[in-house]
């Protein structure tokens, strides 16, 4: 878990410190805190030519998120973690090939995942035999046989699952989808099932699509941006100059989260003279500081209040024209609401009934409002009807399909929403699956394939037997990190395609590879020309990246080039599919998916106009919602109020700011007065009192889930902290072991890594960190 002197994980951090939190994020300190590890690691010449190609028009698209780029693009169009991210991938540190000699898996697998990443690009295939304790050397060709003869000797190609990562490209998503279901299975698990599936569920249901519905400029446009569940200054530091944006036009800013977050308090653009000498901007006007879980009931409190507000004025705050042409189901939900329990509310939300007063007036002084969430909702067991709730809220005054309103999920990787264009869903829609046979002539499955947890309990049966993961990490990233390692070490094969060693890589089956792939910020060339791939971001807007420097090693492959060598050494002449072509020139796979995927009909010519293309989108372009009713639909959800026992805490996991999903850059978190550690748990001080424990003091998590025994993280340092009352956080990945793989969002199936019943015991001194 540490960086200790020797990497092992049975000691807690020895120098970490403890300070007060931040009320402002970026200024100089961002500059120096995204540029000082670049020139260390890097060097000037290798900085300033990825610092000026970062999501640039001819640049490569920032790997760290899926925010937008806006049309009018900076010099410098990049954030801290985004910079950190490209440090961190274009490193000129290669893993040595007397690694593998010196470092066994068992040895391995007592480093953490900070440790891992230091050790550089990966730059040969490795193979790890069954029985052997150590990886070994392997020639592409005999790596691609190895996965193809174990493929191939499969009962079923059901027997194997193939996740996906949000840095992989459309091209190559693309492909990967198609050879996955070429070889006979839809056991397509990725990253979404973890994070937006619950956004993908709700909208789909509700509005006909599982996207947003705003463009980057409605931010600018907005009387109103509601930002819930949401850290922007970590997460998306770009985002912050959106919301800036919409306060500087005169626009109001309300967050709504269970913590205090720097960035939204304060932001100091470092583009901006008053952001690098002045105090910079404001940004939320009003901060709701909702008890974890509580967000379902403000949404109801508040619509009730707009309700309220129409009958007290009938046709005066209802959009009735939009609600009559565009809608169902306001008469059933206004009947639900009538009965809204405001004790209730006040027990879920922990709010005060004048600060959801205060909210609803927000947002009927708004004529143009946008909605904006991120995994402090989608992670929730209520997740879906959360989100539906914030349709119903945004539908009631006709907030969907015109300028600066609508609803804005915010993805956190840079193409996990562009991945599930391209088909990567284990359930993907019969005119995608009809389209994709028709254009390939093959026999297309159309079983339900696994998701990333169904996937984990099909290893535990010993029901799938091979896992390939196209980037990513995946069981540092899911829940209940313990069941997960254990199950994966039950497969025959695990294959990871990465570009820096992480905790997959350490976890293995019987047998294991691992394919050192190209990084975002590499030149591809294929037959002597340089190729481009392309993204697709959170509002829609589809662009090519193009890598800036040569690669970190020879001999690395792309993972289009992957994908067609694995494809055509597993099926062979089975399809007639031209995956050598493919290899040798993207534009065939971009004319293939404009054949296939609706909106890319010229996708060769539109990816190449400056600034890419925006796809359509029913509900934002044209008020068109292809639901089965043809309708937006208003829905009734059930309120379900989260219990906290007596004596316990309701925990939520997060990111560290200098951390990029289960990545690592460094042991700091300064945004919350944390440096040189992650074992810690945040606590508010008056639930310290009650439960007689000391801010600064050691303690064991431990989760609690009906009819399993408990999951503990133990020896972690207690801070006290500013969170809501009742509740608690503490750091992803470390803390996943805490969230039981059973806990999972109703119809999503997300883990629900923001709602765990805790109890904190004071550490026993003996017991190792696991």
């Amino acid at each position: 878990m540490a960086d200790r002197a020797d990497g092992r994980t049975t000691e807690p951090y020895p120098d970490l410190e403890v300070g007060h939190p931040k009320d402002w994020a970026v200024g100089v300190p961002g500059i120096l805190h995204s540029m000082e590890p670049a020139l260390a690691r890097m060097g000037l010449s290798r900085t300033a030519r990825l610092a000026l190609a970062i999501n640039q028009q001819d640049g490569f698209d920032c790997m760290s998120c899926a925010w937008p780029d806006p049309s009018h693009r900076n010099v410098l169009e990049f954030c801290e973690n985004g910079m950190k991210a490209t440090t961190w991938e274009a490193t000129p540190v290669t893993v040595p090939r007397e690694f593998w000699r010196e470092h066994s898996l068992t040895s391995l697998q007592g480093r953490d995942e900070y440790w891992l990443g230091q050790q550089g690009r990966l730059v040969e295939p490795v193979h790890k035999p069954a029985g052997s304790d150590h990886y070994e050397p392997i020639s592409w060709d005999d790596a691609f046989r190895i996965i193809a003869d174990r493929l191939n000797a499969l009962d079923s190609p059901d027997r194997a699952a193939f996740y996906t990562s949000g840095r992989t490209a459309n091209e190559t998503a693309f492909l990967y989808q198609l050879f996955v279901r070429a070889l006979g299975t839809n056991n397509l698990p990725d990253c979404s099932n973890m994070c937006h599936e619950s956004t993908g569920t709700a909208l789909l249901s509700t509005i006909g699509v599982g996207k947003s519905t705003v463009h980057y400029d409605d931010f600018a446009k907005a009387d109103l941006v509601i930002v819930m569940g949401q850290n922007p200054g970590t997460n998306h530091p770009r985002m912050l100059t959106a919301l800036e944006e919409t306060k500087r036009a005169g626009g109001r800013v309300v967050s709504v989260n269970v913590l205090p977050e720097a960035g939204l308090i304060r932001y100091k653009n470092p583009q901006k003279v008053r952001g690098l000498l002045g105090k910079g901007t404001a940004i939320a006007d009003r901060f709701l500081q909702v008890r974890s879980g509580g967000d379902m009931a403000l949404l109801q409190a508040v619509s009730r209040r707009v309700l309220d507000a129409e009958d007290a004025a009938p046709g005066t705050v209802l959009d009735h024209d939009f609600l009559d042409r565009h809608t169902m189901g306001l008469e059933a939900f206004r009947a639900h609401l009538a009965d809204l329990d405001e004790a209730a509310v006040a027990a879920a939300t922990g709010l005060a009934v004048d600060e959801i007063d205060a909210l609803a007036a927000d947002y009927l002084a708004a004529d143009r409002v946008i909605i904006t969430w991120a995994m402090g909702l989608t992670q929730q067991r209520k997740a879906v009807a959360t989100i539906r709730e914030i349709v119903n809220l945004l539908l009631l005054r006709g907030n969907i399909g015109k300028p600066g309103a609508g609803a804005s999920p915010v993805r956190g990787h840079s193409n996990v929403q562009g991945d599930r264009t391209m088909g990567i869903w284990e359930m993907m829609p019969e005119r995608f699956l009809a389209a994709l046979e028709a254009e390939f002539d093959f026999p297309v499955p159309r079983e339900r394939g696994a998701d990333s947890l169904q996937t984990v309990l099909g290893l535990q049966r010993g029901d799938i037997d091979v896992f390939v993961a196209m980037g990513g990490n995946f069981v540092g990233a899911i829940s209940d990190t313990d069941a997960a390692e254990r199950a994966m070490r039950g497969a025959k094969l695990t294959v990871q395609v990465s570009t820096k060693l992480n905790r997959s890589h350490v976890v293995t089956g019987e047998e294991a590879i691992i394919l050192p792939t190209l990084g975002r910020t590499e030149i591809d060339l294929q037959d002597g020309r340089p190729q481009f791939v392309s993204v697709e971001d959170s509002v829609c807007a589809v662009h090519a990246s193009h890598g800036a420097i040569p690669p970190v090693a020879d001999g690395l492959l792309s993972e289009v080039a992957m994908v067609c060598r694995l494809a055509e050494a597993t099926l062979g002449d089975r399809h007639d599919i031209p995956w050598r072509a493919f290899e040798r020139d993207y534009d065939l796979i971009r004319d293939r998916i404009a054949r296939v995927v609706p909106g890319f009909e010229s996708f060769n010519d539109d990816v190449r106009r400056k600034g890419g293309f925006v796809l359509p989108n029913g509900p934002r372009d044209e008020r068109r919602f292809d639901t089965p009713t043809g309708r937006a639909m208003i829905t009734v959800n059930e309120l379900e109020h989260l219990e906290r026992p007596e004596g316990r805490l309701i925990l939520q996991t997060l990111r560290s700011h200098d951390q990029f999903n289960t990545t690592i850059y460094s042991l700091n978190d300064r945004y919350r007065g944390i440096r040189k550690g992650r074992d810690v748990v945040f606590v508010h001080p008056d639930d310290l009192a009650e439960l007689g424990l000391a801010d600064g003091q050691r303690v064991d998590v431990v989760s609690e889930w009906p009819g399993e025994p408990d999951r503990r993280l133990p020896n972690q340092r207690v801070v006290a902290y500013p969170t809501a009352r009742g509740c608690a956080a503490a750091y992803f990945p470390e803390a996943n072991v805490l969230v039981p793989l059973a806990s999972a969002a109703e119809e999503s199936n997300t883990p629900v890594s923001k709602a765990v019943i805790v109890r904190l015991e004071p550490a026993t001194p003996d017991r190792p960190v696991s």
